[in-house]
């Protein structure tokens, strides 16, 4: 571990005032001591640049898949009060609202004869990489409705199910969002964007139920051992990251006006009560928005590719959930004992609601928020429920990946795009990409081991594991 940073608790870790100046409160980390030696300077000092922030409340949080990132530590959580709080981009990140869903089969292995087929058909029904493109468009009003009504728009254009909308956070829509303060620029991006994958970290993976640790739970969230599973990761594409760049600008005007000292610029923000802010939030959630009608659009086209390649009916392959990782959001948490409404920022970072809040579907009240943690292309993703505990420790906020120990260029470095593709053929894992180096960038040796990084989370109380997901065959962008 890192000098200066103490052991507070079980895999807790506190970074104290005064490890930079101005902090407001000090930050805590999330890690095992293994975790704890891949800990990056500049992302501990991130963390607790971020506790400088006016309005922060209790903490600073880092995940255990904690890395460096821009403005905010990737894995970086902070609550902001309502009052004295600010809201900052680099506390959502570029691809706002990137997130992970997860989609139930009845297929069984047995019924996946010629694996390397439907990859290959997946590959060609979604498109993938950068500046990849949709078959359809949403412009003028209807760019206006998508990007108000996220996953219900798009379903009620005929493109899931009806429950798809339930089985979201935020029920797939940020109600704040105003598609009035998304440029033209973002508008033109976006538009022919809608039902990509785009690049980066972003895939679409077939995994199997390997392993079951909470059979009442897995019942309940519809896993079966041995069943076929689908997982979507992407978000808000060019759109999003058009958002973010346009309000970085403003945002670094708008914390010389109301006198907000930064220790980095990249935290550029403004108050949450300011016409600034909510000028961002407003974008932002459009931006949401955007990402979970994207991420809709992709099942409905894999759902209608697994029913005319497997002959069962699409209806068969239900939505377990869908989580954000890149947003900002107003919940109510209790804070000394208080109930209070909170802007919460999760940037690289999962909601994990405990069982009974009200912002849970009906039928996931007495177990909690499914959590969905991805692995690594080559390594075993977590389905997991929220806690009690985390809305005491956390604001209801877990991790959402393993976490990266390489940078992408170092990746392409060090590593063959063949040859990763080949060592994954070899363990039964087939993997189509746009080029050999989208291949060497997502190299699970560029990843935390996600086995340890579940364990934190769930020794940590952050969520409990219920099931382990094996990979088969990933797209990657």
């Amino acid at each position: 571990m890192l000098n200066g940073i103490q052991q507070a608790g079980v895999h807790e870790w506190e970074i104290p005032v005064g490890y930079v100046p101005d902090m407001r409160v000090s930050g805590r980390l999330f890690l095992s001591e293994a975790l704890g030696r891949t800990l990056e300077e500049g992302a501990a000092r991130q963390l607790a640049n971020v506790a400088t922030l006016p309005g922060i409340i209790r903490h600073s949080f880092g995940m255990p898949d904690i890395h460096w990132g821009y403005g905010f530590p990737i894995g970086g959580v902070a609550a902001f009060s309502e009052s004295e709080g600010i809201v900052s981009p680099g506390g959502v990140g570029f691809d706002i609202n990137c997130g992970v869903r997860l989609i139930t089969t009845p297929l069984t292995l047995d019924d996946l004869e010629d694996r390397r087929s439907i990859i290959s058909k997946l590959y060609k029904k979604v498109p993938t990489g950068v500046g990849s493109k949709g078959s359809l468009r949403f412009s003028g009003s209807k760019l206006d409705e998508l990007l108000s009504g996220g996953s219900t728009f798009v379903i009620n254009e005929g493109l899931g199910l009806p429950d798809d909308a339930l089985l979201c956070e935020e029920n797939g829509c940020m109600r704040e969002a105003n598609p009035d303060l998304v440029s033209e620029k973002a508008r033109t991006r976006g538009i022919p964007q809608c039902g990509t994958l785009g690049s980066g970290n972003h895939f679409l993976e077939l995994q199997v139920v390997s392993s079951i640790q909470d059979v009442k739970t897995a019942q309940a969230f519809g896993i079966t051992e041995g069943t076929i599973c689908c997982m979507i990761h992407c978000g808000s594409r060019g759109l999003g990251h058009q958002v973010c760049t346009d309000h970085i600008r403003t945002m670094e005007k708008a914390s010389k006006k109301y006198g907000i000292r930064l220790p980095d610029r990249q935290l550029a923000c403004a108050p949450l009560t300011s016409r600034e802010g909510q000028d961002y939030f407003g974008a932002m959630a459009a931006a949401a928005n955007y990402a979970w009608a994207n991420r809709q659009i992709i099942t409905h086209e894999l759902r209608l590719l697994f029913e005319g390649t497997f002959g069962i009916d699409y209806k068969e392959m239900p939505l377990v959930y869908d989580v954000a990782h890149n947003i900002a959001k107003w919940e109510v948490h209790t804070v000394l004992g208080e109930e209070q409404r909170v802007c919460v920022h999760r940037k690289g970072a999962t909601r994990a609601f405990g069982p009974g809040r009200s912002e849970l579907p009906e039928k996931y009240q007495a177990t909690g928020q499914p959590v969905i943690i991805p692995g690594s292309m080559g390594t075993a993703s977590y389905l997991l429920a929220g806690t009690e505990t985390a809305m005491q420790k956390t604001f209801g906020s877990t991790c959402h990946g393993a976490g990266r120990v390489s940078s992408r260029k170092a990746a392409r470095n060090a590593l063959s795009g063949n040859e990763v593709a080949a060592d994954l053929k070899k363990k039964g894992i087939i993997v189509m990409a746009p080029s050999g180096d989208a291949i060497a960038e997502e190299a699970p040796s560029m990843y935390k081991p996600s086995d340890e990084v579940v364990r934190v989370v769930d020794e940590a109380g952050l969520s409990r594991i219920i099931a382990t997901f094996l990979p088969l065959g990933v797209i990657k962008g």
